[in-house]
């Protein structure tokens, strides 16, 4: 059984990230000037190589640091790919960012432009190719039983599933679940190959044999009278423990916890709207969006509205009432795109695919999203945001809050134009549940680069969809 070795791991990945980084840097160099780019950058040939090498004492501790401090050289088991390299990115913009403002401060004005391109081009795919052969050899090892943990799991519960669940269809982690302890559940029944081998009281004699290198509590809600003493056994062992809480449907991926004078207070919904420097950011995006919105797309909707004007009869803006930020109505704005109807008949369920109440005019609008466009004027004034949930109806508000669980939580953010559920598909007459999933994802999650993200993603898949009908 292999023990705990992320000190020595972390230093071999630190001594590999330094060369990675000078390497980088080397090659950054040779390609400038030792290639046919020597010569096309004026006054970059001013400082001769020596100067240039000088300048690797404080470019890799410069990155060594920038890794660290994005947490890079955290424990990689259980984490995705994705975040190593958004903090690769991350790391390697702060750092030439950093470069250049120290260039700046020396007045080193000759340092070629086109070489720091280069190395932070180079440094993150290097890094990236490094840290993905590191992942790849570790994987092959632990498939031949090296570099594993081994777990054992104290207490049957929703929260031991899911981590069973997870454990298995991720081998790459390197971890092996050992067994469950339980009071409740009788020894010998498994869940995914693993089996219940005793009672909780069982760790005193487990712990001492030494063969364990991680614990993970996964108590059961109905036993937390246990979770303290369990937790002084456990650390009296030394053994490396976690804690899995069975209450992952209360609280957040990401719980947001406060310090009340020294008692902690875990915040069962955390979002980052309710921030009032987020918030300001956010609407002063909306006002200077929506504006140029109505600017650029104004000869649009004057086309718009003389189709609809001259091809059925009634107004060409329909209003409709939607429950909007902290649970208050407004009237959403809409180019028309139905026949006339009484409001009993509108109110009574959702447009369908091939409804014959919309008109041909208004078929076109649905499909193109165009008769969307009048919500700028929502934006505007503030009763909606470029992005966030869409609003609904107050009927439909008061059934769905009654159906699916968190429903109401979407009201904490202005509704949107358009949103992270839309752009995935759930718009129209799809699933209430899984929009509502997607929506509390960008309302707990939400930073200003995922509006931007989510804004741009519209221009490919939120105008145009098969279910926009």
């Amino acid at each position: 059984m292999i023990k705990d070795n992320q000190k020595v791991f972390n230093r071999l990945h630190l001594l590999v990230d330094a060369v990675v980084v000078a390497f980088s840097y080397l090659l950054a160099w040779y390609i400038k000037f030792c290639t046919t780019f020597a010569d096309t950058e004026p006054g970059a040939g001013a400082l001769d190589m020596g100067t240039y090498f000088s300048f690797l004492y404080f470019v890799v501790p410069e990155y060594i640091i920038l890794y660290y401090f994005f947490n890079m050289y955290a424990p990689k088991r259980g984490t995705r790919r994705k975040y190593e390299l958004e903090g690769i990115l991350k790391a390697n913009t702060v750092g030439i960012v950093l470069f250049i403002v120290v260039l700046y401060m020396i007045k080193q004005q000759h340092f070629s432009r086109f070489m720091m391109g280069a190395f932070f081009v180079i440094n993150i795919v290097l890094t990236t190719i490094s840290r993905t052969l590191i992942r790849n050899t570790l994987l092959y090892f632990r498939k031949k039983g090296y570099n594993l943990k081994y777990i054992l799991l104290i207490g049957y519960s929703r929260a031991a599933e899911e981590y069973i669940t997870r454990i298995n269809a991720n081998p790459q982690w390197g971890y092996v679940v050992r067994g469950i302890l339980d009071d409740r559940i009788p020894s010998g029944t498994m869940y995914k190959g693993v089996k219940v081998v005793g009672r909780i009281e069982n760790i005193r004699y487990i712990l001492p044999e030494n063969k364990l290198d991680e614990i993970a509590i996964t108590l059961a809600l109905k036993d937390y009278d246990h979770l303290e003493s369990i937790v002084d056994l456990c650390e009296k062992s030394g053994v490396h423990t976690k804690f899995i809480p069975d209450y992952n449907s209360l609280v957040p991926s990401h719980p947001y916890t406060e310090d009340l004078m020294g008692l902690p207070v875990i915040n069962i919904r955390y979002v980052p709207l309710t921030n009032t420097l987020n918030r300001v950011a956010k609407r002063a995006v909306d006002i200077i969006g929506s504006s140029l919105g109505i600017v650029i797309s104004s000869p649009i909707m004057v086309a718009a509205a003389l189709a609809i004007k001259f091809t059925s009869r009634g107004p060409v803006i329909f209003k409709q009432e939607r429950v909007g930020l902290h649970n208050r109505t407004f009237k959403m704005y809409k180019f028309r795109t139905m026949e006339m109807q009484r409001p009993s008949a509108e109110e009574s369920a959702w447009t369908v695919k091939d409804d014959p109440r919309v008109t041909g005019v208004g078929k076109f609008l649905r499909r193109t999203s165009l008769d969307e466009l009048p919500q700028l004027f929502n934006i505007l004034v503030g009763e909606m945001s470029l992005v966030g949930p869409r609003p609904e109806r107050p009927q439909f508000v008061e059934k769905f809050k009654e159906e699916i669980p968190r429903y109401m939580i979407k009201h904490q953010v202005r509704p949107g134009l358009t949103g992270w559920a839309q752009i995935n598909g759930y718009r129209g007459d799809t699933s209430i549940r899984k929009r509502i999933e997607y929506d509390l994802f960008y309302i707990e999650n939400w930073t200003m680069s995922f509006d931007i993200k989510i804004m741009f993603l519209t221009l490919f898949k939120g105008f145009i969809n098969k279910n926009a009908y």
